[in-house]
């Protein structure tokens, strides 16, 4: 099933559905239900075309090991989509880019397909307020290039990560599988790597060459956004004393604060603390860059490897636990702005007209406006497991 699906890319419409991802199995083996209907985006996948077209210029120029490379990126597929709808683990609070399958194999030998997730990434840009970016943002040229590249800096990290990232590296001979080899790290170590990479290539030359981005500020403004929120504003999401837990999370944490470590007495980067609020400064993005060159050649190595301990080193050592007094003062601050930590999705509602032998002959869409409505119209309709299964 999964190689007819990575090979079945011609269609308009195309879907996931099953239980896929298994970030809340902690042993990384259940897998989570979900369903996502979507329409391709035709446009948007054109102008996006040239990362695909160059998944080869990547690989080569990946800061692994040799070993660690494919020498020979197949069967990468990449269109932007427009989400028709959702359910299960994808709502309603959703992804905005999906890499598919997991296996390993499958994408060695079969190839992948990425989707970045159009206009729910474009709902989010159309919703963020500018409360918290204006909070936490250390000076005016920071936030000047983030209201101006933010969003395409955002687009571009999402599809080197689903396209680029995931698809990058290979294990050595007769390793396991990551979930077998370094278990309850395999899900927040695949995600931070390829965060990493997305971080790796945005600074690079080669991204204004294939037209992507008018110049490297763009780049600059991803650097700034992603060490901002891995190191201060994710917080506002945890309870007070609570540990990082989820994956996505924690790898944002364990990539800001090992770099951020290292940086930090070379005078790259610095936390700045100003009338009692902190700030994280970047005097140095191409030392920044460095760094996560060297942190995506160790975490290539562990999943290639299979080095649990150092897995374990990484991710407990850098992306579980939260400074006490930096994640009260983060509360305080987002406190006052009114701002949620999450965003949640409302479905559109589609009804079918159909002829007298049955046939679907129209389909009439309406977009709800009640979140709540919305969340208790499922909990009536589709709530199909019994209290105790």
């Amino acid at each position: 099933y999964n190689i007819n699906w990575v090979q079945d890319t011609e269609g308009d419409v195309d879907y996931i559905n099953g239980f896929v991802e298994v970030y809340n199995d902690p042993l990384g083996y259940t897998g989570s239900y979900e369903t996502i209907v979507e329409i391709k985006d035709f446009d948007a996948s054109a102008r996006m075309a040239t990362l695909m077209e160059n998944a080869q210029w990547f690989e080569d120029h990946m800061p692994f090991m040799d070993s660690h490379k494919k020498k020979e990126v197949v069967g990468i597929t990449y269109n932007v989509v427009n989400v028709a709808g959702e359910a299960g683990d994808a709502s309603p609070s959703t992804p905005i880019g999906v890499n598919l399958p997991n296996s390993n194999w499958i994408r060695q030998v079969h190839g992948s397909k990425s989707v970045s997730l159009g206009n729910i990434v474009n709902a989010y840009d159309k919703a963020a307020g500018g409360g918290v970016l204006a909070e936490f943002t250390h000076d005016e040229l920071e936030l000047v290039r983030t209201q101006a590249h933010a969003e395409l800096a955002g687009k571009l990290h999402t599809a080197m990560h689903e396209v680029i990232g995931h698809a990058s590296g290979q294990l050595e001979p007769g390793v396991g599988t990551p979930k077998e080899t370094i278990a309850e790290y395999s899900s927040t170590l695949e995600e931070g790597r390829a965060d990493l990479v997305a971080l790796y290539f945005l600074l690079d030359p080669k991204m204004v060459e294939l037209g992507l981005m008018k110049n490297l500020d763009v780049g600059r403004a991803e650097y700034d956004s992603y060490l901002r929120n891995g190191m201060l504003t994710q917080l506002q999401r945890l309870e007070l004393g609570a540990d990082i837990e989820e994956a996505h999370m924690r790898n944002r944490a364990w990539v800001s604060n090992w770099c951020f470590e290292k940086a930090e007495p070379e005078g790259a980067v610095v936390k700045v603390v100003r009338d009692g609020k902190t700030y994280i400064d970047i005097k140095d993005y191409d030392r920044l860059r460095e760094l996560f060159g060297e942190l995506l050649q160790e975490v290539q190595r562990i999943k290639s490897q299979g080095d649990y301990d150092a897995a374990k080193a990484l991710v407990e050592g850098y992306g579980v636990k939260v400074d006490p007094a930096v994640h009260q003062e983060v509360l305080d601050r987002v406190a006052v702005l009114g701002v949620a930590p999450y965003g949640g999705f409302i479905n559109p509602e589609m009804s079918a007209t159909r002829d007298a032998a049955g046939r679907i002959v129209s389909v009439e869409v309406s977009y709800p406006d009640d979140f709540t409505g919305q969340m208790l119209r499922y909990s009536e309709q589709f709530s199909f497991l019994p209290d105790l299964n």
